[in-house]
């Protein structure tokens, strides 16, 4: 989270704005919190260049929901989705799509060391599918598309770990969903992104809580909001404006992600765990020689300051997350880090 939104919060949370109380207590109704919510999606539509054929929708149940929800409203009865399974997020979307209908695995590289993303070119297509599923970039692997698919369906994305990490097209999408907690503000909220016109053509019979058309139509206020972190939402989209935009702040990512790529290829003692074309730019996974001495940088990292380095669960190494609002300056107290650990212990 940016510092600066932190705490422009601080300095609102027991007095928002000479209201008498927080925004946490303010009723969505009221006239204190409307603005907060119509900032957050006119911010977003700013940052996107999210046209007026799209709905921008602010729900809850994270990304995870939408696996679910998604093949709910757009996957009718007879049809098949196309969904590209690139890693373990990309594989619970599938999991929780062929739970709803036909599900087509149209690529697959979840098992692929090192991690990467199917070639656009050689994907399993089905004919008139409903939509082609994918995960722009898989936080675990450290893989992200740096050019999406081609379709005659909808192209849908999973982007929560790299929404707003720099320039796209939105035309190019039938829909974009990100949970929040990653590059938009903190966990609660989940922005769904959606062409008009699959809304409209959405399955009717579900219940009425999970149709996109509803929350459409109430603004995405059907229910009861998370209105504190679609507040810290409207301030961190503001950060992002303020900072240049997506343009300005993709140029801070490649920078960053760049420093530590060379890092890592300068010398032997680090490997990156991504083939070199599909490396992401939020998530930089490498590994040591053994797994004593990544066990080992960990700890002593976390002694200077530095946490979250340990790697998922699953696979291991170490795994550096340099999301937007993580500063340069963490990026080069990591090298000069990496550098000292080497020099010691290499």
């Amino acid at each position: 989270m940016p510092e600066e939104v932190l705490q422009e919060a601080q300095e609102n949370l027991f007095n928002y704005k000479g209201a008498g109380f927080s925004i946490m207590e303010a009723s969505h109704r009221g006239k204190e919190y409307g603005p907060v919510h119509d900032a957050a999606i006119s911010n977003l539509r700013k940052l996107m260049n999210i046209s007026d054929d799209y709905e921008v929708l602010l729900l809850q149940g994270g990304a995870t929901g939408q696996f679910a929800i998604l093949p709910m409203n757009l996957l009718g009865e007879g049809q098949t989705a196309d969904y590209v399974n690139a890693g373990s997020w990309g594989k619970k979307a599938v999991k929780e799509a062929q739970a709803i209908g036909n599900v087509n695995i149209a690529g697959d590289t979840s098992s692929d060391i090192p991690t990467r993303m199917p070639d656009n070119d050689r994907l399993q297509l089905t004919k008139d599918a409903a939509y082609l599923h994918i995960t722009s970039n898989e936080t675990i692997g450290g893989n992200q598309y740096m050019e999406y698919p081609q379709s005659d369906a909808p192209l849908v994305a999973d982007m929560s770990s790299d929404i707003l990490c720099r320039e796209i097209d939105v035309n190019r999408f039938g829909a974009i969903y990100a949970g929040a907690q990653k590059n938009l503000g903190p966990s609660g909220v989940t922005v769904v992104i959606l062409r008009k016109d699959l809304i409209e053509a959405g399955n009717s019979t579900i219940p009425g809580i999970f149709q996109y058309r509803n929350h459409a139509a109430n603004n995405s206020m059907l229910n009861t909001p998370p209105c504190f972190s679609i507040y810290i939402l409207s301030l961190t989209t503001q950060w992002l404006l303020d900072k240049g935009g997506v343009t300005g702040i993709q140029a801070i990512n490649e920078a960053k992600a760049g420093r530590l790529y060379a890092a890592i290829q300068s010398t032997e003692f680090f490997s990156g765990t991504a083939a070199p074309e599909y490396r992401s730019t939020m998530n930089i996974t490498f590994r040591l020689p053994s797994e004593e001495l990544e066990a080992q940088f960990i700890s002593e990292a976390a002694a200077q300051g530095m946490s979250g380095l340990k790697g998922h669960r699953s696979v291991g190494g170490i795994r550096a997350s340099i999301y937007n609002a993580f500063p340069e300056a963490g990026v080069d107290a990591l090298i000069d880090f990496m550098k000292d650990f080497e020099q010691k212990n290499g």
